[in-house]
């Protein structure tokens, strides 16, 4: 059977250089590997995989779930450990049918009063943020964009407001952008035991006092009859957070600097509001921040004329999917008139993420209150890009919004 012509070594190694993604354009490295063939092999860590750029591979494998599992993780720089401990426990790496019953009960947790509530909480944060931006003049934007998910993610599982400042500090520097990180490596595992610690208590109180939140709803679900245990709460808990909390924040961060660049766009959305649901879908297209996913092959398997073996690892890189040529004309400009716009920021296929129309709105009513009291957005320093193979995202965006 033919094979794919494999990219070059070195083509191959910088794919996972988390410095390409911080400092260089991997669009150009993206572009170049998607010329050369639809799959390529490639290794990190020492372990072989194979690297998907188009749209149309990327999709294929996240819609066969009969082919592939994520049960044996879901990013290249995973814990063997940790995810064997998860696997089949937090949603992200269960497949169904289990799956698809830990997803429905957290589904069962929107009520339509509970959605109401979250409308409410994002309106009133971004309103509370902006009024401090504002009135300061200057702000790192990355900041205010990680107001809106947390207190979006502490309103859906139950964190009282007062408990939300700690939240934020301890989400951010969980997931690697909180300050003082560089200088206590420790400190992203020990911002986890906090949080898992600070859950722990809330399912306590939850199970005595059941709310309209998803730790409610976690507590006293049944996966064919059984209940979730602790320790399957927490996973999920922790897959909550950190999955609302990343695309809302970088996709919000990035969203800003595109208009920034393309400032006749952000002069576009100001005058025609009709657009703005058209250019959030472009912005989670052209932000990409999920770079890749992962899937292990649990069959002999053709991919792209390639022969998978069962258990050859798949990474799917979403972010070079969203610049595919062959899907998205002129792929690296930003245009919120963009039609269609089949992006895969939020996956696809059973995975399909499952806070994406949440992640959505919070976007929507971002970028509708800077476009109403915001005329001008200017850089004041360098943007700095995340040190990642994983997110595709933003360290620090200063900027100067001007009211108007």
């Amino acid at each position: 059977m033919p094979r794919a012509r494999p990219v070059t070594a070195p083509c191959s190694l910088e794919l996972c250089d988390p410095d390409l993604y911080a400092q260089g354009r991997p669009e150009e490295l993206w572009q170049r590997m998607r010329q050369s063939g639809s799959v390529h092999e490639g290794e990190h860590d020492g372990r072989r995989f194979h690297a998907v750029l188009s749209h149309a591979r990327i999709s294929q494998v996240l819609k066969e779930q009969r082919n592939f599992t994520s049960q044996q993780g879901m990013r290249l720089d995973q814990n063997p450990a940790a995810t064997a401990a998860a696997s089949g426990k937090m949603l992200i790496i269960t497949d169904p049918p289990r799956h698809g019953e830990i997803r429905r009960i957290v589904n069962g947790a929107f009520t339509p009063r509970m959605v109401a509530r979250l409308e409410h909480t994002m309106r009133e944060t971004v309103t509370a943020a902006l009024d401090e931006v504002l009135e300061a003049g200057e702000c790192d934007f990355t900041r205010v964009a990680a107001r809106l998910p947390l207190s979006v993610i502490c309103d859906m599982l139950g964190v009282p407001p007062g408990d939300r400042e700690f939240m934020l500090d301890r989400t951010m520097v969980a997931f690697g952008s909180g300050e003082g990180i560089d200088d206590d490596p420790l400190a992203p595992a020990q911002a986890h035991a906090d949080i898992l610690a600070y859950y722990a208590d809330l399912l306590d109180r939850r199970r005595r006092e059941p709310r309209e939140d998803i730790i409610t709803a976690l507590a006293h679900g049944t996966v064919d009859g059984v209940p979730l245990t602790d320790e399957e709460i927490f996973l999920n808990c922790d897959g909550i957070v950190s999955g609302g909390n990343e695309t809302t924040r970088h996709a919000g961060a990035g969203g800003l600097l595109a208009l920034v660049r393309n400032p006749q766009q952000w002069a576009s959305l100001r005058e025609g509001p009709e657009l703005l649901p058209g250019a959030v879908q472009e912005i989670l297209r052209f932000t990409s921040p999920a770079m890749h996913v992962l899937r292990t092959a649990t069959a002999p398997v053709e991919l792209a004329g390639r022969t998978l073996a069962p258990g050859d690892q798949v990474a799917l890189w979403l972010a070079a999917g969203n610049r595919d040529p062959a899907v998205f004309p002129d792929p690296d400009r930003f245009d919120v008139t963009r039609r269609p716009n089949p992006h895969l920021a939020f996956a696809a296929g059973a995975h399909y993420c499952l806070g994406a129309a949440l992640a959505t709105r919070e976007l929507t009513v971002l970028f509708e209150e800077l476009l109403r009291r915001v005329r001008s957005a200017e850089l004041t320093g360098p943007p700095r890009r995340t040190r990642s193979i994983l997110i595709w995202g933003y360290e620090a965006l200063p900027v100067r919004l001007v009211a108007g």
